[in-house]
């Protein structure tokens, strides 16, 4: 299969293919290679269908993620980027144990994200998860993610709210 052709075959990624090609991909390094490579092309179409892909693959298979994560990271702080790449940048994040020597550009691009009024609110809850995952191994952030919460939550939408208490509650409030 060639991914990207797999990827803007259809007018639409129906869900069906885009597991097919999530499964195809997850089934050897080389094929992930070759998925993340469209992850990270400036055509946002296949960007963004290779985003959702790469999000599934990794749900199933973490190990095939961990060499990208420097790549994950440098999305959430790179302009021009599409939603849905920093969407399912940080959606992988959030099911990672990010090494200590990327914690800072995450949590400063988590936080980035929060604070931007133009950000889709599926971003901010995951930057949100994000940060709440760090604070356990940093809990120096924990008073900025209040802060940063407490100042946001009666502004933003119900999923906002609904992922502020969560990661409240994981932190102890």
């Amino acid at each position: 299969m060639n991914i990207r052709e797999a990827l803007i075959k259809q007018p639409k990624l129906e869900k069906t293919e885009a597991l097919r090609i999530s499964d195809y991909a997850a089934s050897s390094s080389s094929r992930f290679e070759e998925l993340m490579q469209c992850f990270l092309e400036n055509n946002y179409r296949v960007a963004q269908r290779a985003a959702w892909c790469v999000s599934l693959a990794a749900q199933n298979n973490k190990e095939l993620i961990l060499p990208f994560i420097p790549v994950l990271v440098e999305q959430l702080d790179k302009g021009g980027v599409h939603d849905a790449v920093i969407r399912n940048s940080l959606r992988i994040l959030q099911i990672l144990e990010i090494p200590m020597e990327f914690l800072g550009n995450t949590i400063n691009a988590c936080f980035n994200w929060i604070e931007n009024p133009a950000a889709a609110v599926a971003i901010k809850a995951f930057a949100l998860t994000v940060l709440g995952n760090i604070s356990e191994r940093v809990p120096a952030i924990q008073n900025e993610i209040r802060l940063v919460i407490d100042y946001h939550i009666d502004n933003e939408t119900a999923a906002f709210r609904s992922r502020a208490k969560q990661v409240l509650k994981q932190m102890g409030d």
